[in-house]
């Protein structure tokens, strides 16, 4: 099992030996503006690499919004970022499920993800995330997740589970991965989080692995049952994280 780290995008490789990490995930844009990436010099080097790289999309991205100009910003947003990443040889790029905001319906959002990942013919595979709060979520609870893989499920999209989110979402950790693959009927890449509130706060803070809300033992159990990469989105730095990586392997 690969256990890395979201990093700075500056230099990921080096950011990813400071930790002592198998597998790190990058921005390759702002995650908080509408902006394409750019071209990057280390592209070879990122590409030719012997650790997998995960591209995380904007947080901006909506693909079920309710305005129509959210909605095709994140659609072209989203196929840059699928473009960029196959530049870096990138193995998924992690996008969030989104919400039907406005006068938008969830019903209506099914059919807005699926307009969305037709077009694309995604080189690199589109991974959604599961979220933790917010009205007519996507992807909030497993039901949910279930309902959208019906109508995407068979256009090659995968699945990461954010454990953090789960908790926030009121999700029962220990029943939670085989519920999830009976949805999806995979589970590609474990964000694991801890988190800073209760089970059902639909708060979604992150902390470091051990210092939150989460129980250890369910923790490891997600991990453990997923058999995924994981990736930790954890503060405090290189040090914080690499402790979080040592974490997870000594109780694995």
């Amino acid at each position: 099992m690969r256990i890395g780290a979201h990093v700075p995008n500056g230099r990921p490789l080096e950011e990813a030996s400071r930790r002592a990490a198998d597998v790190v995930q990058i921005f390759l844009s702002s995650p908080h503006q509408w902006r394409s990436p750019l071209q990057r010099t280390d592209a070879e080097a990122l590409r030719t690499a012997d650790i997998p790289i995960y591209v995380h999309a904007p947080y901006l991205i909506n693909i079920v919004s309710g305005n129509p100009r959210v909605r095709d910003s994140s659609r072209r947003l989203l196929a840059a970022t699928v473009d960029a990443a196959k530049r870096v040889g990138a193995v998924g790029v992690v996008v969030h499920g989104g919400h039907a905001t406005g006068e938008a319906t969830v019903d209506e959002g099914l059919v807005r993800w699926e307009k969305a990942l037709k077009p694309i013919g995604s080189p690199v595979p589109i991974l959604i995330e599961n979220t933790a709060g917010g009205d007519d979520a996507m992807t909030r609870s497993v039901d949910d997740m279930a309902r959208l893989w019906e109508s995407i499920g068979d256009l090659g999209v995968g699945f990461c589970l954010d454990t953090c989110h789960a908790w926030a979402a009121g999700e029962d950790l220990q029943t939670l991965v085989p519920r999830v693959i009976s949805a999806t009927g995979r589970i590609d890449l474990v964000h694991a989080n801890d988190s800073k509130d209760g089970s059902g706060s639909r708060r979604d803070r992150h902390t470091n692995l051990g210092d939150g809300q989460i129980p250890t033992e369910l923790l490891i159990h997600v991990i453990r049952g997923a058999g995924a990469p994981v990736v930790v989105e954890t503060p405090e730095g290189d040090e914080a994280q690499a402790a979080d990586i040592a974490w997870i392997r000594k109780r694995l």
